[in-house]
C-alpha cells in the first residue's frame, strides 16, 4: 500500500530501500540540484510531502524517507533501553542513507517525530547539515519538563505510547484504524487535509503489529534515553549551530502550550521562525505556505 501510494503521489520520483545493519530504510528520490532531506512524523510516512515535493524537485534533489519503524522501512524489535529507537540511532540512519546517495552535506526539513530526529542529527553531525527547518515542535526536553494539564490532555498519546509493552500495542492492535483516525482527526483540521491514498497507506502501516511496536518504541525512547542525550547536550553546551528555521501551526497545541521560538533559541545559535495559518500537519494543511518558506530559506 505504501509503495502503491508513493508511485501515485510521487510519479517522477525513484523509490529506494537501503539495508543499514538491522534496519532497512525506504524512501524516494527526485529532482536535481542541492540535496534536501525530508523527514515525516507520527503516525505517517514520507507521503506527507506529496503536496510540496514535486515543486521542490525543480530546485533540489529531494530525498524523502520513512523513519525506522514507519511506512515501508523495517521495524526491528525494541530493546530494554530503547537505544535502537533513540533519535541518535534514527538520525544515524538518515546520515548513512544520504552518504550512500552521495550527499555528505545536505539541507534538512522535518515535521513532528522527524523533526526530533533532525534535532539530534544537527547536534550529533553538525558538519552534515547546511540548514534545517523544523515543523510544529518544541525541543523534547523542554516539552517534558514544562508539561501542563492542557498539554497532557491534548498530547495524550505522548503518555499512552510510553507505557511498557505490550499495553499500548495490545490496545492499538485491537482497533488500529480507530486509533489512527482519532489521533489525526482530533487535531485542528480533522481528517480533511489527508488525501485518500495517503490515508490508506498510513492505515495499512498501523495494521502491522511490528510497526505499532516500533512507533511505541520511538515514544518510549523519547521519554528515556533521548532525554538523557538532551540533558548531556545541555550540560556540555552543545546545540544546533547551522541556521535553523522553525515554523508552527497557529492553531496547534505547540502554539497554545509553549513558546517555540524562545525554546529553540535556548538550544540553537541562529534561529528564526513564526506561526503559520494552520494546525499541526503543516505539509498537508498549508503546503503553499510551506513551499514558499522552504524556497526562501533553502535557496
Amino acid at each position: 500500500m505504501q509503495n502503491d501510494a508513493s508511485a501515485l503521489l510521487f510519479p517522477n520520483f525513484e523509490p529506494f530501500r537501503m539495508q543499514l545493519g538491522e534496519v532497512a530504510i525506504a524512501g524516494v528520490r527526485g529532482g536535481s540540484g542541492p540535496p534536501l532531506l525530508l523527514l515525516h512524523g507520527h503516525p505517517q510516512s514520507h507521503l506527507i510531502w506529496h503536496k510540496v515535493a514535486p515543486a521542490l524537485a525543480d530546485r533540489f534533489t529531494v530525498i524523502a524517507t520513512d523513519l525506522r519503524g514507519y511506512g515501508s522501512s523495517s521495524a526491528p524489535p525494541g530493546n530494554a533501553g530503547h537505544e535502537n529507537y533513540s533519535k541518535r540511532a534514527m538520525a544515524q540512519d538518515q546520515v548513512e542513507v544520504m552518504a550512500r546517495l552521495g550527499f555528505n552535506v545536505f539541507a534538512l526539513c522535518a515535521h513532528d517525530r522527524g523533526a526530533r530526529v533532525a534535532h539530534r542529527l544537527c547536534v550529533d553531525h553538525p558538519g552534515r547539515v547546511s540548514r534545517a527547518m523544523l515543523l510544529d515542535i518544541a525541543p523534547t526536553l523542554a516539552m517534558y519538563e514544562r508539561t501542563s494539564m492542557a498539554f497532557a490532555a491534548a498530547y495524550w498519546h505522548w503518555f499512552f505510547l510510553i507505557q511498557p509493552a505490550p499495553f499500548p500495542e495490545t490496545l492499538i492492535n485491537a482497533e488500529p484504524e480507530f486509533y489512527l483516525n482519532k489521533l489525526m482527526g482530533l487535531r485542528h483540521a480533522g481528517l480533511s487535509p489527508f488525501v485518500p491514498d495517503a490515508m490508506a497507506a498510513y492505515t495499512a502501516a498501523m495494521r502491522d503489529p511490528a510497526h505499532v511496536h516500533a512507533m511505541c518504541e520511538d515514544y518510549r525512547a523519547a521519554a528515556t534515553i533521548d532525554l538523557d542525550h538532551d540533558r548531556a547536550d545541555r550540560a556540555d553546551g552543545r546545540g544546533i549551530d547551522c541556521p535553523l528555521r522553525v515554523l508552527w501551526g497557529e492553531h496547534g497545541v505547540v502554539a497554545r502550550c509553549f513558546e517555540p521560538l524562545s525554546l529553540w533559541q535556548e538550544v540553537a545559535s541562529d534561529v528564526s521562525g513564526h506561526a503559520v495559518p494552520c494546525g499541526h500537519y503543516i505539509p498537508e494543511e498549508a503546503p503553499g505556505v510551506l513551499q514558499e518558506e522552504m524556497l526562501a530559506f533553502f535557496c
